[in-house]
């Protein structure tokens, strides 16, 4: 008990340090309320159904008051950082701070919170309490150490340049904490790309505490396509949370790709709010060693005639741990929805362990709905057959692992993206089969 209470202490020394040097004064107020709340908040336990397979030893065990020096810098990005064909605006971000001089803004219009106007304040003071807070506290510790932030707006005149959003933790000699936030407003009919990626140079005498929290408003008839690519070293613990609300006729394309960390937990949740909406949700995660990569998706439709397709798929290799929770939620007046939600996990060792949840919610009677969960091993029959062929049984096992999820990069909108993780999943599936 008492090292939670050393954590809760950490978050409110960390937070009180960072008041003193905000450029956002108009948020204090929010901070405060936020950081009460969070202290309040139970801990979560074994006992909590939210939490039930996280371990977080990691957090409890380790000091994370230490805030990060704006000065910090890269002598390049890495070329890993890099999706040269893609032609996007980008944002680098070091420890949580812009870094001017490795970004390139021309045509979106960006605005950082601490540049925002008056409509754009109350927009975003409104949007941030929207925020669902009930299952995680960790997104009212975001609330509470947050001091600046992007708003992403895009109305039918925009660019359709993509949008890259580079968040690159450095080495430290000390344990750190980072909280960063975005908001991303699509007017009606407006059509965006946002590609949000995380990477972390390795240095495993430290740990680095990332909490983020991306919410996506998509107005009426508005498209976005949306990638979350969390590509950390193993060293690092990642705890965010995305929000989409989807407005009539919307459509949201959202593909993400998690490799395991000492903690890596995201939570996502979507939002039916008028019909004619539409979500696909894909995604790829990969642990291995004694990793953990934990994925809570919950799909709310809340109104009639709106639909969602849900994939994502999971390879778990060494000692790793990895927790699927897919909850949809059917309100009563939702009628003729269509929602399906598909999981499916290989384990690549005898030692690897899932913990998959599919849930449907239904309170309405007029929907087709599906969901289902898959846990196996590699195919043996498959496996004899590529070395039959004279394959090695190395890059046969490499093979089929690879051929798990390539539907899933193949079917990417952007062929740029599933080019450039290809290499980086094959090297780490190299390493894990």
């Amino acid at each position: 008990m008492s090292d939670n209470l050393d954590f809760i202490q950490d978050a409110k020394q960390l937070a009180q340090s960072l008041e003193k040097q905000t450029a956002t004064s108009w948020l204090s107020d929010f901070r405060k309320q936020q950081l009460a709340l969070f202290s309040e908040k139970p801990w979560p336990s074994r006992k909590t159904e939210h939490f039930k397979y996280n371990n977080l030893t990691s957090l409890v065990k380790e000091s994370f008051n230490q805030s990060v020096d704006k000065t910090t810098t890269i002598d390049s990005l890495d070329q890993a950082a890099k999706l040269s064909e893609l032609n996007a605006d980008t944002l680098v971000f070091i420890d949580g701070h812009y870094s001017k001089q490795h970004s390139s803004i021309q045509e979106n219009k960006i605005t950082f919170y601490s540049e925002a106007n008056d409509e754009q304040q109350e927009f975003i003071i409104n949007q941030l309490g929207q925020a669902n807070s009930a299952k995680n506290l960790f997104s009212l510790l975001n609330g509470g150490l947050t001091q600046d932030g992007v708003l992403l707006e895009f109305n039918k005149q925009s660019s359709d340049k993509p949008v890259h959003i580079i968040h690159i933790g450095s080495a430290a000699a000390e344990n750190k904490t980072v909280a960063s936030n975005l908001i991303v407003k699509l007017d009606e009919l407006a059509e965006a790309t946002v590609i949000e990626q995380f990477l972390s140079h390795d240095n495993n005498a430290t740990t680095a505490l990332y909490n983020q929290m991306t919410q996506c408003v998509i107005g009426n008839g508005a498209k976005l396509n949306h990638y979350r690519l969390h590509l950390e070293e193993e060293h690092t613990i990642h705890m965010g949370q995305l929000d989409f609300w989807l407005n009539r006729d919307s459509q949201l394309n959202s593909f993400h790709v998690g490799l395991g960390g000492k903690i890596k937990r995201l939570d996502i949740n979507v939002y039916h709010q008028q019909s004619g909406s539409h979500a696909d949700l894909n995604g790829i995660y990969l642990a291995k060693n004694n990793q953990q990569v934990d994925y809570h998706t919950n799909v709310e439709h809340r109104v009639a005639n709106c639909t969602s397709q849900e994939v994502f798929r999971g390879l778990i290799g060494g000692s790793a741990k990895a927790v699927f929770n897919g909850r949809i939620h059917i309100y009563q007046d939702a009628q003729k929805t269509l929602a399906e939600l598909s999981n499916k996990n290989l384990l690549l060792s005898n030692k690897a362990e899932i913990n998959t949840k599919p849930e449907l919610e239904i309170y309405a009677d007029d929907v087709r709905c599906a969901h289902g969960a898959t846990v196996a091993q590699m195919d043996e029959t498959a496996l004899f057959y590529l070395l039959s062929r004279g394959i090695p049984k190395h890059k046969a096992e490499l093979m089929l692992s690879f051929g798990f999820i390539n539907e899933l990069l193949g079917n990417l909108k952007h062929a740029s993206v599933a080019d450039y993780l290809r290499p980086i999943l094959a090297k780490l599936f190299e390493q894990s089969v």
